[in-house]
Order: C-alpha cells, then sequence, then structure tokens
C-alpha cells in the first residue's frame, strides 16, 4: 500500500531537518519544496541533506524576483511593509510592500510576512502536482507564521491537510532550539526560545546580515535612487556603477546596507493568538 505523501516547506535547517525525520518516522513519504527567496543557503547543500535523511522528492524553486516586485516594493510604496523564487518574490511582493510602505509598528516591513503566501503558491503548486494529501512547515505554535502559512494554503486549495508539528506536545518535547530564525533577501527575523526572556541580550553571533554598527566603516557613501510612481528604476553607485533589474537593485542595497550595519530593530510584536512576544529583525533596504 502507498505511503500517504506529504509536501514538507523545508529550508535545509535544523527544525526542518528534524520535521522531516519525524514525519519519515510516522511512515508518511515526504517531497522536501525549497523556495528561493534570497535567504543565504547553500541550496544544493540542503538538496543532499534533505536526500540522505529520506527526502522522495526535492523541489527547488527561485521567487526572488515576483517576491520584490509584486510584494515588498508596493508595500514599502504603500506604506505597507510585506520557480528559483526570488524574482518573483522580489517583482510580485518586496517591491509592492515597500511601494505601499507597509509597516508594522511603525518599525517593521514584514519581512516574513511577505514570504509566506509566496511560499505557500509554491508548496499547494507542488503537492497537487505530485498528488500529496498533506503540506507541512517549521512554523512555530505560538506565531503568526502558522497562520499566513495555513491561511494562505487553505485558500488556494481548500481540501488540503496541514501537518504542524510545533504544535504537538511529543514533537516539541524531543526537539528544542536556543530560537528560531528566518532568513530571505528582504531580511533575516529571530524569536522564541531564550530570545523570549527581556532579560537576556541577543548573543552577538545571531547576527548574520548585518556588521556589528560599532565595527562597520565611519565613512559617507553616496548613491542614487531614480523612482517613477513609488517603484525604484535605477541605482547609480558611488563609483558610477548603474543597476536597473529590481533584483540587483534590491540585493545591492541590501548588501551596502549590511556593511554599515544598518536595520537592526528588536521589537515586541502582538501575536494572532493573543500573545506577546520579543522580535529581532534585521531589515537593510527598509532604512
Amino acid at each position: 500500500m502507498p505511503k500517504t505523501k506529504v509536501v514538507l516547506a523545508y529550508s535545509g535547517g535544523l527544525d526542518t531537518s528534524c520535521i522531516l525525520k519525524w514525519l519519515l518516522e510516522k511512515n508518511y513519504e515526504v517531497i522536501c519544496y525549497i523556495a528561493n527567496i534570497g535567504q543565504d543557503e547553500d541550496f544544493e547543500a540542503a538538496r543532499t541533506k534533505a536526500q540522505k535523511i529520506g527526502a522522495s522528492k526535492i523541489v527547488i524553486e527561485d521567487v526572488r524576483k515576483p517576491f520584490v516586485e509584486n510584494f515588498v516594493w508596493p508595500a514599502i510604496q504603500a506604506g505597507l511593509i510585506i520557480e528559483d523564487v526570488r524574482k518573483p518574490f522580489v517583482e510580485n511582493f518586496v517591491w509592492p510592500a515597500i511601494q505601499a510602505g507597509l509597516i508594522y509598528e511603525s518599525r517593521y516591513l514584514l519581512g516574513t510576512s511577505l514570504a509566506r503566501p509566496c511560499i505557500s503558491q509554491g508548496l499547494i503548486k507542488c503537492a497537487q502536482e505530485n498528488e500529496a494529501e498533506y503540506i507541512s512547515h517549521g512554523a512555530t505554535g505560538k506565531g503568526n507564521d502558522q497562520v499566513r502559512f495555513e491561511l494562505s494554503s487553505y485558500y488556494l486549495w481548500p481540501e488540503v491537510k496541514v501537518i504542524a508539528p510545533w504544535r504537538l506536545t511529543e514533537f516539541c518535547e524531543r526537539f528544542q532550539a536556543p530560537w528560531s530564525m528566518d532568513a530571505n533577501l528582504m531580511h533575516i527575523s529571530y524569536e522564541s526560545g531564550i530570545l523570549e526572556n527581556p532579560n537576556n541580550e541577543a548573543p552577538s553571533d545571531l547576527f548574520l546580515m548585518t556588521k556589528d554598527p560599532r565595527n562597520a566603516p565611519n565613512a559617507t557613501y553616496r548613491l542614487e535612487i531614480h523612482f517613477s510612481s513609488g517603484y525604484p528604476t535605477l541605482l547609480r553607485l558611488e563609483d558610477g556603477l548603474e543597476l536597473k533589474d529590481k533584483l540587483e537593485m534590491f540585493t545591492k542595497l541590501n548588501e551596502l546596507g549590511g556593511e554599515r550595519g544598518v536595520g537592526r530593530i528588536d521589537i515586541v510584536e502582538n501575536r494572532f493568538i493573543g500573545l506577546k512576544e520579543t522580535s529581532i529583525f534585521i531589515k537593510q533596504i527598509d532604512d
């Protein structure tokens, strides 16, 4: 009798690797879906890891461009902050969100939030193409990501079934981590674990996307950004180099900001389920 198929939103990190192993132990056939939304990830290493653990298939999709163009820029423009999926992620999510000016609590431009519907689109597509009955994700049981993943997935496919291991006591007691991290080309977020205690200072090695501002260059860097209807159309760097591709502009601005320690914030978020939680965000492009 064939095993029930599950498509897992897989990152290659510890959390989703544990979930992959756990699902296999529960006798599911697991297909891993990896969305490239610009996170600093070795995708081939993630593929190899998933294969070694036992995934039956690994799908890697680049959604960066639609994410930035259709979500991020529109959100920033409006005051909202929102298959290699990096290009669609940038074009369809990131730039629209920046264009719209979407900002949560007047500080956070929704870098995690914007990626979820983009990933869900690919996740559901992958599940339907592979005749999978279930999808699975590594969102925590306390946070808002579980809601974003599941509502967007149910919208796209109302009949889909979801396995959310971090809501199961059995899984939580077996697997624990000092904090949870989510990364894409727009930002990195950190939460849960030791960060839930406001008396704990974030460890210095936690920050992967930005230099410590105390060690950043103490020098002026001048650049020009040209806009049309709220969208960037040209980035002119100090050395005269001009970039027009939306993904290239976005990536370069993040690189320049990270080198100068730009974009670190921490806030107390209001969770959909009624809890409050401390979160740390790295988001150079918005600043």
